[in-house]
This record gives structure tokens, sequence and C-alpha cells, in this order.
């Protein structure tokens, strides 16, 4: 079928969840780097991967595949990946889980958003920061109030890291950048600090993803 080649963007938090679950099913793959700051992702060679304009795009397996979440259950379906468990209520919570970040807070927080909202507000840096620190500090209030739950264990559901623990550390990372007051959230802290330390996660961090 040939190498796996992925393109994404060193600091998006897409890119960075499936960089993440590549490591983690041990899955090589040639990284192309799609520079959204210079508007690589609106060419026309990059539309015709994804007519999105968005990253990461995933060729695999003599196919090109786009959104993160759905490739990571692809990999969990071909890889063994185990990123989501085997009952039904576990897979449900763990797909919630991973929902609030991927499709709650993510959406209204990404680059695109921020610049559009200081565009329309004319608020400058100060109110992309305060929109920024709003959306994702009530999105993982929300995240952190579901994770108490006898189903949370060292991780955010049981003893190994899945797809919402895939999710929830690119998202704390974003937090930090932005300064969210992450006081309130010591165990969706702890977990992504204790993902961070296994070597899938630390070889997918954007500082050494960035060209």
């Amino acid at each position: 079928m040939g190498e796996a080649v992925l393109y994404d963007y060193w600091r998006s938090s897409a890119s960075y969840r499936l960089r993440i679950a590549l490591n983690m099913v041990a899955e090589a793959y040639r990284p192309v780097p799609v520079d959204i700051l210079a508007k690589a992702h609106k060419s026309e060679e990059h539309l015709a991967r994804n007519p999105q304009g968005l990253v990461p795009v995933l060729e695999i397996d003599g196919h090109s595949f786009i959104q993160s979440l759905a490739i990571i259950e692809y990999l969990d379906e071909t890889r063994g990946g185990a990123f989501l468990p085997g009952d039904s209520v576990g897979r449900q919570r763990v797909r919630a889980l991973s929902y609030i970040i991927a499709m709650e807070i993510h959406p209204v927080c990404n680059s695109h958003i921020g610049a559009h909202v200081m565009s329309i507000t004319g608020g400058g840096e100060e109110a992309r920061i305060a929109w920024m620190q709003k959306f994702i500090g009530e999105g993982l209030s929300a995240f952190e109030k579901l994770l108490d739950s006898p189903s949370t264990g060292a991780f955010c559901h049981g003893e190994r890291p899945g797809m919402a623990d895939i999710c929830l550390v690119p998202q704390v990372y974003n937090a930090r950048r932005w300064n969210v007051d992450l006081a309130g959230f010591p165990r969706l802290v702890e977990i992504a600090d204790r993902c961070a330390e296994l070597q899938a996660f630390a070889d997918a961090h954007p500082d050494k993803s960035r060209g």
C-alpha cells in the first residue's frame, strides 16, 4: 500500500491528536507540513485533498482520510488501537468526552474563528484571548465534572489512555497557551500530565513537530 503520509500543521489540535494516535499504534508515517499561517491549507493542492481546507489529512492503506476522530476510530478498527472500550456504555462515554473537546470546544476556538472575532469586534488580541478563555474554560469545566465517575481511572476511562485522552492533551496544551485558569480542573490536568509522560504523547508534542 506504500507509506502513510500525514498532512498536518504543528500547532493544530486535530493534527496533534492524530500524531498521538499514530504513535500509539506504532504506525510509521511521513509528515508533510501544511503552513496554515501562509494559507497553504487554502491552496488548490490542499483543497483537492480536503475540500474543507482543514488538517489533518492522512493517506494510508490506499485511501485518503479526513476528520481526526473518524481517522482515530479507523486506526482503532484496523490497528487494534483500543482507543475505545469493548462495551457499548464505555464507548458512548469515551465518545461523549471526546466530542466535548472535538465538537464543542475546538470548532469555536479554531484559529480562523479567533481571527474573525478580532475582525468583527475590533477588540484586537484582548478580544481573542477573552474568547478563547471563555469557551475553553466552560468546556473543560464540564469535562472535569464528567470525570467524577467510577469509570475514570488513571486515565479518562480506565487504566489505559484512549480517544478521550488523545483529545484532552492537545486541549490542555491550548488552554495553557491561552492562559486559561486550570486551577479548578485538577483531575483532568493530572490525567493530561500523566499522558504527557508517555512516549507516544511526548513524541507528538507540537514542539517536536514544528517545521
